[in-house]
């Protein structure tokens, strides 16, 4: 499992839940096998992301393949209407 996908479980945007749906939707669409990553489990989860993507004020969705970081959903975005998600995740 290559794709990790951090995400948060506890939100009060409907923008944010519906962008991190989106994301695990294409996934399992093309039956992408992927690790989701709650960072509402702690706060040093979520202190990891935003290491790992060098903006200490990231927010998720945040994806990575491996350790090489993808992006945030305006990429991901942007990559599936040009018809490169296979880019994006690095696959």
């Amino acid at each position: 499992m290559s794709i990790t996908v951090y995400f948060s479980s506890v939100s009060g945007s409907r923008e944010l839940k519906q962008q991190q749906s989106q994301i695990f939707s294409f996934l399992d669409s093309k039956k992408i096998k992927y690790q989701a990553v709650d960072i509402t489990q702690g706060s040093e989860v979520k202190e990891e992301m935003r290491k790992k993507t060098g903006n200490p004020t990231a927010l998720p969705p945040q994806v990575f393949n491996r350790d090489v970081y993808c992006g945030d959903f305006s990429v991901f975005y942007e990559a599936v209407e040009a018809g490169k998600a296979d880019a994006f995740f690095k696959l």
